[in-house]
């Protein structure tokens, strides 16, 4: 299986979200979840709002780049969720869902035409367009995580979570580097077992620098919807625990992992 996922992966995850919120009506949608209390209009519209952009930045990339100059010229006076917010305020509830949920199928066919090599402009530095769906897919999983979590659904996930837990393994170095911190070597060996129950590696065998156990949860810790303590994760060596304790595996400054006890299902 491709450390990489294929455009039609994303869609994939997107309808899992769709399909949970199909039943929801609009008032729903106002619910806060316990990420950093959005709610779920807030993540739909932060999702949206990406997916325009990495569209745009596929099929017009110098038009991308004044989006970015304007969206720093902004970000003095206001935060991101207030301007994503802005951008797309008429949109709430089910009309947000239908709306959010059409261009992805938008997103993942121009990304099924484009040539995956290409490089693409982003806020951060540029990407290959098949790391760009690879973000897309896991930025839509993550989020999604806090809606999950907040209707008390355990989600049942497939093998296409590999791209994101081989971009939480390539971001090792880049996490510590965020920081302003030199990356510990070397890199830890990461030992995954698969929803499928296959057996994922990455590094060098070392059973003294080691993270071991679910890929769901490896991918929970890098794009920080759990915090290590409430996974049962092996984690043995400095480097391996430095790393999960600060692990990030999308882009931005850096940002601090929930707390212990503080990223959990509720209960049905």
């Amino acid at each position: 299986m491709s450390d990489f996922p294929e455009p039609g992966q994303f869609r994939d995850e997107s309808e899992a979200l769709c399909r949970l919120l199909g039943p929801m009506q609009d008032a729903g949608f106002a619910q806060a979840t316990l990420f950093k209390r959005w709610t779920i209009d807030d993540i739909l519209r932060h999702l949206h709002f990406w997916n325009g952009a990495a569209a745009q930045s596929l099929a017009d990339p110098s038009g991308f780049d004044g989006f970015v100059a304007r969206l720093r010229a902004e970000l003095p006076r206001s935060s991101l969720r207030e301007i994503e917010n802005a951008a797309l305020a008429p949109l709430r509830g089910r009309a947000l869902l239908q709306a959010w949920w059409e261009r992805c199928g938008e997103l993942a066919g121009r990304f099924a035409d484009a040539d995956p090599k290409a490089r693409l402009p982003w806020a951060g530095p540029p990407m290959s367009a098949r790391s760009s769906i690879s973000a897309r897919l896991m930025e839509t999983w993550a989020h999604a995580q806090a809606i999950y979590d907040l209707l008390g659904v355990e989600r049942v996930d497939t093998d296409r979570i590999r791209s994101i837990a081989h971009l939480g393994v390539s971001t090792f170095g880049w996490t510590f580097r965020n920081r302003g911190e030199e990356p510990p070597a070397p890199a830890p060996h990461v030992r995954l077992t698969a929803p499928s129950g296959a057996q994922w590696r990455w590094n060098e065998p070392d059973e003294e620098n080691l993270v071991e156990g679910r890929a769901t949860e490896f991918c929970q810790v890098v794009a920080q919807t759990r915090n290590i303590a409430d996974t049962g994760l092996i984690v043995r060596g400095d480097a391996a625990v430095r790393w999960m304790a600060i692990a990030q595996c999308f882009a931005g400054p850096p940002q601090t992992p929930p707390a212990p006890g503080t990223r959990f299902r509720a209960r049905p």
